[in-house]
């Protein structure tokens, strides 16, 4: 299979596995006889072979040029994908009470909130700029799509988050969010610590070294 029909066929099951899993009653029916860890288990590895097949459609679809492949572009992911790791290895390793929960074992302080000081969804910013950096670089119309959709997820994701948030927090958001942002230019306060550095450009590494032979393409201009 290839072409349109291949794309369009991800694209619909890449959004049906990330509505109907979630939704009540089918995520407590699954964590109900899965148990949560095998249940997370489960659906990040399912996602992940979803968004690696639906990405391989995205390169097999027709070439319908729509942002000129300029070669200055071709370096846009380099610049900001190590930025985007380390959001994401930063976002993944504290407790946030406004966005994805991460991992930290230590309580959130809002008078030294990290990274949240500069966004409190650093995963969705992460994902909005590994999209917007990816839609320069492959400006072909299957990509645009592509790529369009996971950055407007992102940036829509972070508003009706934020609103989701402050009805549950109540008159607890004020004191809890007032030196975190939604996105901003600060600098994270506390800086992350030596090892999210480390692990961070660990990941850009393994995904330089691994895009050519995963997605079939080489990031070096």
């Amino acid at each position: 299979m290839g072409g349109w029909a291949e794309f369009l066929l991800a694209l619909s099951v890449f959004m049906l596995s990330h509505v109907i899993p979630v939704r009540p009653p089918v995520r407590p029916w699954l964590i109900d006889r899965l148990g949560k860890r095998a249940y997370f288990a489960a659906y990040s590895l399912l996602s992940l072979a979803i968004l690696g097949w639906l990405i391989v459609a995205a390169a097999r679809a027709p070439y319908v040029e729509v942002i000129p492949p300029l070669p200055a572009l071709r370096w846009v992911p380099l610049l900001v994908m190590p930025v985007a790791c380390l959001l994401a290895v930063a976002g993944m390793a504290i407790r946030n009470p406004f966005s994805f929960g991460g991992l930290g074992r230590a309580p959130f302080d809002p008078e030294h909130p990290g990274i949240l000081r500069l966004t409190r969804h650093p995963i969705l910013l992460a994902l909005l700029l590994w999209a917007l950096a990816h839609l320069l670089a492959n400006g072909s119309l299957a990509h645009v799509i592509l790529f369009g959709l996971f950055a407007g997820f992102a940036g829509l994701g972070m508003m009706l988050i934020d609103r989701r948030k402050m009805r549950e927090m109540g008159a607890d958001w004020g004191r809890l969010a007032k030196n975190t942002a939604r996105m901003s230019l600060r600098l994270p306060k506390p800086l992350p610590r030596l090892w999210v550095w480390l692990v961070a450009f660990v990941v850009f590494e393994a995904a330089v070294h691994l895009h050519a032979p995963v997605i079939g393409l080489s990031p070096w201009p």
